[in-house]
C-alpha cells in the first residue's frame, strides 16, 4: 500500500510543480483563480492511486482505500508546499506580495499566510476528494457476500 501512495504522491507534486511552472513561463501564475486546475490535479492522481490500489488488492476494504487517497494527497500537498515555500521565499519574493494585493489584503507576513492557505487547502480538497471517490470505489454491502 505505501507504494501507492508514495508514488501517486509525488507524481501529483510534480504535476503541480509543472503546472506552476508553465503557468509562470506564461505569465499567468499571478491569478489566484487558476490554482482551480489543482483541484482536477489532485483528484486526477488520487482517483488514479485509489483504482490501482482497488485493482492490485485481493480485498479491497474502505478504510485502505480511503487511507491510500488520504496520504497521497498529504504527500503531495507537503511536496508542494514546501515547493512553494522555496519559491516564494527564495525565488520570487514579491510573488508573495502580487497576490496579496490582488486579494486586498495587506499583512506582514504574507509569504507565511499564502504557505500556509496553500497546506490548508490542499488538505481539505484531498478529504473531500478522497470522501467522493470512496462512494464511487467501495463494495456495496446489499450483495449477498456484503451480508
Amino acid at each position: 500500500m505505501r507504494k501507492f501512495y508514495t508514488t501517486y504522491g509525488i507524481g501529483i507534486a510534480l504535476l503541480l510543480i509543472a503546472y506552476f511552472m508553465i503557468s509562470k513561463w506564461m505569465g499567468l501564475h499571478k491569478y489566484p483563480i487558476l490554482s482551480a486546475v489543482n483541484g482536477v490535479i489532485f483528484g486526477w492522481g488520487i482517483l488514479m492511486a485509489m483504482k490501482k490500489y482497488k485493482a492490485t488488492s485481493s480485498s479491497f476494504k474502505y478504510q485502505d482505500g480511503f487511507l491510500v487517497g488520504l496520504v497521497s494527497g498529504g504527500i503531495a500537498t507537503l511536496l508542494f508546499s514546501g515547493f512553494m515555500a522555496i519559491y516564494i521565499f527564495y525565488l520570487d519574493t514579491q510573488f508573495a506580495q502580487s497576490i496579496m494585493d490582488t486579494w486586498g489584503l495587506n499583512y506582514n507576513k504574507g509569504s507565511l499566510i499564502l504557505i500556509v492557505s496553500l497546506a490548508m487547502m490542499g488538505l481539505s480538497t484531498t478529504f473531500i476528494l478522497t470522501l467522493a471517490f470512496m462512494q464511487l470505489l467501495k463494495e456495496s454491502w446489499n450483495t449477498a457476500q456484503g451480508k
